[in-house]
């Protein structure tokens, strides 16, 4: 039978779809979906999503109560705008949605872990379950013990821009679910620092991270998922073909559905099983010395926080904007 690339991915690896655009979700029907603040706040600006906005607002007016300030009810308006896209989204895919903590916390264990009860709260509330969703924070070491915090509770934690082994095998030590290593931003920063324009499709060092991240959980048993993710080429795909997951943006599916070929599987657990692969003790001094000396995985991680965190403020904007425009009709 004459299969699509994304047809041939998905008889060996969980697709899912990187996008907060639920139109998106529909028309490629992936396994599971991710969202993160940028996806979530570029969805809020769509003219086909302003009920959920409006919704949203007018709920957590209801729980800020009468004069709340505006900035705690904008708080709570995006915690249930979060949520409801994810509830848009459970009502499409099979599987799992990813619901992003706030950024602004991911250096506190304590606040993470009770914003993630919170978004499961919400979640449960309204009659989804826990099972379905995934509580997504950043892979610094006080994210890390959050998720195993949550985890514990049957919370189920995927541990995002995430860069480094170090990180891999903390994430893993702590049972977390699922973690989503950064393809597309890995090779962009070797891109800038070495002055290249291109790498081999096998050499691409996103590709070279997550394969030795995947051989790694393999050979040593860990139950931690791996889903690659910011990818920005079809080629990225395909050299990982055969990972547990894959989140994709609409685009890039889009491209593996149109193109027809071969797609042999590139990773592969029994294969992974057999390989010499030395195991490393984890605690804190270890990751954090790790996490130093990896000057990529080090600059890429604060990055990634600091533009989820722009990407919230600019949300916060709009519902504050929104939210006004309301008072004042």
């Amino acid at each position: 039978m004459d299969q699509n690339l994304l047809e041939r991915l998905k008889a060996y690896t969980v697709v899912v779809a990187d996008t907060g655009d639920i139109n998106s979700i529909e028309k490629y029907r992936p396994q599971d979906a991710t969202t993160n603040p940028s996806l979530i706040t570029a969805a809020a600006q769509m003219s086909e999503y302003a009920d959920i906005v409006g919704g949203a607002l007018a709920w957590a007016r209801k729980e800020a109560g009468q004069g709340g300030d505006p900035s705690a009810v904008v708080n709570l308006a995006f915690d249930r705008l979060a949520v409801d896209f994810g509830l848009r989204i459970l009502a499409i895919v099979p599987g799992r949605v990813s619901t992003e903590v706030d950024a602004r916390l991911s250096y506190d264990t304590q606040a993470t872990v009770e914003k993630g009860r919170r978004i499961i709260r919400l979640y449960e509330e309204a009659g989804a379950s826990r099972e379905r969703v995934l509580i997504k924070i950043a892979s610094t070491w006080e994210g890390i013990r959050a998720a195993e915090i949550l985890e514990k509770e049957g919370i189920h934690c995927n541990l995002t821009l995430l860069f480094g082994l170090h990180q891999a095998i903390a994430c893993a030590e702590a049972g977390v679910t699922l973690i989503s290593p950064f393809v597309g931003r890995i090779l962009d920063w070797y891109l800038k620092d070495t002055g290249r324009k291109s790498y081999p499709p096998a050499e691409d060092p996103g590709v070279v991270s997550v394969t030795r991240i995947y051989n790694y959980y393999k050979r040593h048993g860990y139950k931690t998922e791996v889903m690659g993710a910011s990818f920005r080429n079809l080629d990225e795909i395909k050299e990982l073909a055969g990972c547990d997951l894959l989140t994709i943006a609409p685009k890039l599916l889009a491209e593996l559905a149109s193109a027809r070929g071969e797609l042999p599987r590139k990773l592969d657990p029994d294969a992974a099983r057999g390989m010499n692969i030395e195991k490393i003790a984890m605690d804190e001094a270890t990751f954090r010395t790790m996490h130093e000396a990896d000057r990529m995985a080090n600059e890429k991680l604060s990055e990634g926080i600091d533009g989820f965190a722009k990407a919230l403020s600019t949300l916060e904007g709009l519902l504050l904007e929104r939210l006004q425009k309301g008072s004042a009709s």
